[in-house]
């Protein structure tokens, strides 16, 4: 499946309460039980993890700005879905792109596909995670793709009236899909940028927040440290001015040498 409508906003009109007038007045109630406080933004979060070939993937996943796609992948993922399946699409400077073949070439059966929500606020920015589709704009179902660099132009209505949906990000392990970016690839199963040495998705799980940031934690301590800048060196104590030399009288250039005599 390619990258490849618009979502329709539903109007509801709110109808308004008309007041009874003339009645007499009700006995005093209870007070109200306090409103339920609104769940925060963390609580809104979701969290997973790809275990690939290449190293670990840790994806943060936002269920309150794209409710549908979330619940979507995260379905596919608690049915072990994506488990050994590939990488099959990789465009370096752009994105990879997996989650329906297997490394025979078998296409995987899916689900019905999803409405898109591309206009729930999230941007394809490096990084993000985002359903790949046809050129129709509801017909993502299992196939996703992480960007590479902020595409911007994924954002826009250009495939069937409609950008693609973001509903997600990785938190930890872009350095994993830098070295999967990096793979040579090749034409096979009729299609283009397949790796010619397979990313295989040995296993995809959900995780709770604190094992995502426990493995956010252990690889930032695996990671090499950044080089330091050497120290500059103390300035030197200025030197003294030693007295000027009287400069030697210019020589005459040497003539030519001779031509060496041939025979």
């Amino acid at each position: 499946m390619r990258l490849i409508a618009s979502i329709a906003v539903a109007a509801f009109s709110i109808a308004s309460l008309a007041s009874a007038q003339g009645t007499p007045s009700a006995a005093p109630t209870a007070p109200a039980a306090p409103a339920a406080k609104a769940p925060t933004a963390s609580a809104s979060m979701e969290y997973a993890v790809m275990r690939t070939s290449k190293g670990d993937i840790v994806i943060e996943l936002d269920r309150a700005k794209a409710p549908i796609t979330v619940e979507n992948f995260a379905s596919y993922i608690k049915e072990g879905f994506f488990d050994g399946t590939v990488f099959h699409r990789v465009v370096p400077n752009f994105v990879i792109q997996g989650g329906g073949f297997t490394a025979a070439g078998e296409q995987k059966k899916t689900k019905a596909p999803i409405t898109n929500e591309w206009q729930n606020g999230l941007k394809n920015k490096r990084g993000t995670l985002s359903m790949a589709r046809t050129n129709d704009p509801n017909s993502a179902s299992s196939q996703f793709f992480i960007s590479l660099k902020d595409n911007d132009m994924l954002d826009q209505p250009i495939s069937g009236g409609a950008g693609y949906a973001v509903f997600g990000s990785v938190i930890s392990g872009m350095d994993i899909v830098d070295a999967i970016a990096s793979a040579r690839t090749t034409a096979r199963f009729g299609m283009r940028d397949w790796p010619i040495e397979d990313v295989t998705v040995s296993k995809a799980e959900m995780i709770s927040k604190a094992d995502a940031d426990k493995l956010v934690a252990e690889a930032k301590a695996k990671a090499p440290a950044k080089p330091q800048a050497p120290a500059a060196a103390p300035a030197a104590a200025p030197a003294t001015p030693e007295k000027p030399v009287t400069p030697a009288a210019p020589t005459t250039p040497a003539a030519p040498a001779a031509p060496k005599k041939q025979g």
